[in-house]
């Protein structure tokens, strides 16, 4: 089965038209050396073996920032699959769809190096003719999976888009269970400074791009992965929109536990944050051992009618 990707292609799509051109898609990272016989089966242990590569070749690269790096090479020179598609912004509002033909090969010195052959469509979909929930999914950094809204992507690629695809973002008929379910994690994110968690965490960045929001781990994917202003603390931040089981409790720890293994540095530690809209017996009781390693917040959501 194939899969989809949005793939950026060089910082603020950069190299996008390069690639179209030379019917390409690639990454760079300053990782100069070919990789032909070095992409193992699994991106963890690729990861392993070049982490301190990319923090040696750039002084002050963090852990997670060189994770990030190293993921992303890999899954486009070895995760991606011949046949997958790809969506690739163009710098302009619109994503460029391209095919994976074939497997990685090494171009030393040319822009982004590490490549994969593409057969790119001459059509364009423009980012307005998406769904909300696509739009929000197409995430940050340089590539991510997408593959859960094949349907709706094929449709665009076909020229249409699902009836009920537009349905659920375009008629809403409870505002506030949309709201929690929708908009939960957008509205922490853009309102992060005026929380308490933001004056002491800000969230992951890279070259000013947000790298801390469905942060990928080897287990799933962390709604936030955020540091403390003094460098000392990395945050893994659950979002539940609803109640919380006490089931959410060891996914958290399985994602503290990539970080702790992956990213910290020798002087870091890791904490984590439940956030969800109510909690039970069962979660409160699995939380009381955990007092200083893993808080809860409760979140509150408002909706008024005022008559103009």
């Amino acid at each position: 089965m194939k899969s989809y990707y949005r793939l950026m292609l060089g910082a603020r799509s950069i190299h996008a038209n390069d690639c179209f051109g030379e019917e390409v898609v690639g990454t760079d990272f300053g990782l100069t050396e070919d990789l032909t016989d070095k992409l193992p089966e699994e991106w963890r242990d690729f990861n392993k073996k070049f982490i301190l590569t990319l923090i040696q070749n750039e002084p002050g690269k963090s852990r997670v920032s060189a994770g990030l790096a190293c993921a992303a090479i890999w899954t486009v020179s070895k995760g991606m699959k011949d046949g997958d598609i790809l969506l690739s912004p163009d710098g302009q509002g619109r994503y460029r769809v391209g095919e994976i033909i074939g497997g990685y090969f090494y171009r030393p010195g040319e822009f982004l190096p590490h490549r994969r052959p593409v057969k790119w469509s001459p059509d364009y979909i423009d980012r307005s003719e998406m769904s909300q929930k696509l739009r929000r999914s197409m995430g940050s950094g340089t590539v991510c999976n997408i593959s859960s809204y094949a349907e709706e992507i094929e449709g665009l690629i076909g020229g249409t888009v699902a009836p009920m695809l537009k349905a659920r973002d375009e008629s809403i008929e409870d505002p506030i269970a949309f709201a929690m379910e929708a908009h939960l994690e957008d509205f922490l994110i853009d309102n992060w400074a005026r929380t308490d968690l933001g004056r002491t965490f800000d969230i992951y960045e890279e070259e000013g791009e947000l790298v801390g929001r469905q942060y990928q781990t080897d287990t799933g994917p962390m709604d936030i992965l955020a540091i403390s202003k003094d460098k000392r603390t990395i945050l893994v931040v659950e979002l539940k929109k609803g109640r919380a089981s006490d089931a959410v409790v060891g996914q958290l720890l399985r994602y503290m536990g990539y970080v702790k293994d992956e990213l910290l540095e020798e002087d870091q530690m890791v904490k984590g944050i439940i956030i969800a809209l109510t909690d039970d017996q069962r979660l409160r009781r699995a939380l009381s051992l955990l007092q200083g390693t893993v808080d809860f917040y409760r979140y509150e959501v408002n909706f008024d009618l005022i008559k103009t």
